[in-house]
């Protein structure tokens, strides 16, 4: 009797996903928790497992269709233990090790990369070794190959030469190639969000400019000595998250939420932290950073870090959060206006490091300045507490003994 494959069970605030890819087609036999499918959602990419060894008998959702939560997928048939067993006596009585070794290696391959991905490898003339998979164990998936056709050197090489135009330019050149593809469902969702924030906020920005000399000089006594002890490297980020912790313990509203008519004033800090993906942009939250020291924060970045580039961010990494900051200097941005994460009130931009002169006692000098974004709703946080808050930031990062007094 089949057994029925179902698409995961959705969190509430995902109403459906989209067949990415499958990595095996019917008649295929698989392994227990061997990835058969990728289901793409407005947040992440979730990957359905096989239950047990067997084989997919009937795929029922085609790439690029919809599925509901928990919704059937496909059939699978059970591998019998009589079976197996048959099979380990003729493997064990031919005891010949070629065709072991071809068949692993032939499953290996399928797993790595789906059949859209296969096809689109084989359409290109693509080397597997010149793209990054971001699947699971470095599985290259149909997301990745359109990354890399889009990079400007994959466009010098030969092989991008070879796609095909899907439409055609309105001038007599037909030698100038076009390509037309969907736009992925978190593209689309990053999209329609923040239309939303634009048109449905009062959004307003404030700047200012914080001394990095401070921090620097901590970093440079302290670093080594900060990894050795805690295994994670003494970075930047964990000193905004604090410091935006004890401004919005100071300057509760703008921890606060729009919720209709309704303010919600959280009594806990959940600090987003906006991360880039090939995929699009996502926010990680630090849950609770507020009873947080900074190793623990360090520790939290790191691993949303890693999870974010191996794509493993699980749904319920990214839901709620009170507050987001934004680290547009990673990509060499010296100023930027951040958009609201909504429903948050507000947003705290970060930027490049940059020596400028400044004035200090009379004089002149060369500091590590890095300009700051506050974007804020000012349907709920007037002009004058905004910049308040951004000025506790600036004393804090400043002054970091502060952060460990908690004043």
């Amino acid at each position: 009797m089949a057994t029925e494959i179902k698409s995961p069970t959705f969190p509430e605030s995902v109403a459906d996903g989209t067949i990415a890819n499958w990595a095996k087609k019917e008649g295929e036999s698989v392994k227990q928790d061997e990835v058969i499918a990728e289901i793409e959602t407005d947040k992440v990419v979730l990957e359905v497992v096989a239950p047990y060894d067997g084989t997919i008998s009937k795929i029922l959702k085609s790439e690029g269709e919809i599925v509901q939560s928990a919704e059937v997928i496909a059939e699978f048939d059970k591998q019998s233990a009589s079976n197996t067993s048959d099979a380990h006596n003729q493997s064990a009585q031919a005891n010949i090790p070629q065709p072991k070794v071809s068949t692993v290696k032939e499953s290996s391959d399928v797993i790595k990369n789906g059949p859209a991905a296969s096809k689109l490898i084989k359409e290109h003339n693509l080397s597997e070794d010149d793209i990054d998979g971001s699947g699971k164990g470095g599985r290259i998936t149909k997301a990745d190959i359109i990354t890399h056709l889009d990079e400007p050197e994959a466009a010098s090489q030969p092989s991008a030469q070879k796609i095909q135009p899907v439409s055609t330019l309105h001038n007599q050149n037909s030698d100038r190639p076009e390509e037309r593809v969907p736009m992925s469902r978190l593209r689309t969702t990053i999209a329609k969000r923040l239309l939303s924030v634009k048109q449905e906020t009062a959004m307003l920005t404030t700047f200012n400019e914080v001394d990095m000399q401070p921090i620097k000089d901590l970093r440079a006594k302290y670093g080594k000595d900060f990894e050795s002890e805690h295994g994670v490297k003494l970075g930047f980020m964990g000193f905004f998250v604090l410091a935006s912790v004890q401004a919005l313990k100071k300057f509760p509203v703008v921890n606060a939420s729009m919720d209709g008519s309704d303010i919600v004033y959280h009594g806990y800090e959940d600090v987003g932290v906006a991360v880039s993906t090939d995929r699009g942009l996502v926010v990680p939250v630090i849950r609770d950073a507020g009873n947080l020291g900074l190793a623990d924060v360090e520790k939290s970045i790191m691993d949303y870090g890693t999870k974010a580039k191996e794509g493993k961010l699980a749904i319920a990494d990214m839901q709620g959060g009170t507050f987001t900051i934004s680290n547009g200097g990673v990509f060499g941005s010296l100023l930027s206006t951040p958009i609201l994460n909504a429903p948050q009130t507000a947003i705290l931009g970060m930027h490049s490091i940059q020596e400028r002169p400044v004035a200090r006692d009379g004089e002149v000098v060369i500091r590590p300045m890095m300009y700051l974004a506050l974007s804020y709703d000012h349907r709920l946080l007037d002009g004058k507490e905004a910049v308040a808050f951004l000025i506790a930031i600036k004393d804090q990062l400043e002054s970091p003994e502060k952060l460990l007094l908690n004043i």
